[in-house]
């Protein structure tokens, strides 16, 4: 059993849409970040830098915070979504780590001055919107001629979904990006996705791409 302590946030889904994958069971522990339960001291003795996701593992006791760590760990101990041959691992890790260091951070800005504030900072506004349409260019380049990001569906996929799922908190026209618009219509497909992105509850209609 995992106990997984999440909000409706993509970082949160990464986790969620990979258990559901997984097929294991977890029990959802809700983190409402927009009334401050993430500072809560039960909560910083599992996730000290105070963020959602993080998880506890009943069975090893493991505690884990930071997204990409959480879904290293679920992958490499139900020996899943990661490939066993180092390369092709390592390519994965790669694009994990992208969107970790890139995707995520930069749509999170994008949303912060484009979507909730907006109008209050034109460099900020030109700035993330520029450099979020550069990061989708980057990965409809990487899906040219192939289904996933890299090889057979992984980790690297269901970090990188649900930050595009936000396109319209980014202002993206998907259909400039033909692959990824592709590729997100594949996942959404899913049910896991599906079921994933509905953790800890539904928020309406998931964007259809």
């Amino acid at each position: 059993m995992i106990d997984l302590y999440t909000w409706t946030t993509p970082n949160g889904r990464k986790v969620s849409i990979l258990l559901e994958e997984l097929g294991v069971d977890y029990e959802v522990h809700p983190i409402n970040i927009g009334q401050g339960d993430q500072k809560a001291p039960d909560f910083l003795k599992i996730s000290p830098n105070n963020k959602i996701p993080a998880i506890v593992d009943r069975e090893t006791g493991v505690s884990l915070m930071e997204s990409g760590a959480i879904m290293w760990y679920l992958a490499e101990k139900y020996g899943k979504f990661l490939p066993s041959e180092p390369l092709e691992k390592i390519k994965v890790m790669e694009w994990l780590m992208w969107q970790m260091g890139g995707l995520g951070p930069m749509a999170g800005q994008a949303h912060h001055f484009l979507h909730f504030n907006q109008g209050k900072a034109e460099y900020a506004e030109e700035r993330y919107a520029a450099e979020v349409q550069r990061l989708y260019g980057v990965l409809d380049n990487q899906l040219a001629g192939q289904d996933y990001i890299v090889g057979d569906y992984s980790i690297a996929d269901m970090a990188c979904w649900p930050w595009i799922s936000r396109y319209e908190w980014q202002q993206v026209d998907l259909t400039k990006y033909p692959n990824v618009r592709s590729w997100y219509q594949r996942l959404l497909a899913r049910d896991a996705v599906q079921k994933g992105y509905h953790v800890p509850k539904v928020m309406g209609e998931i964007p259809a791409g």
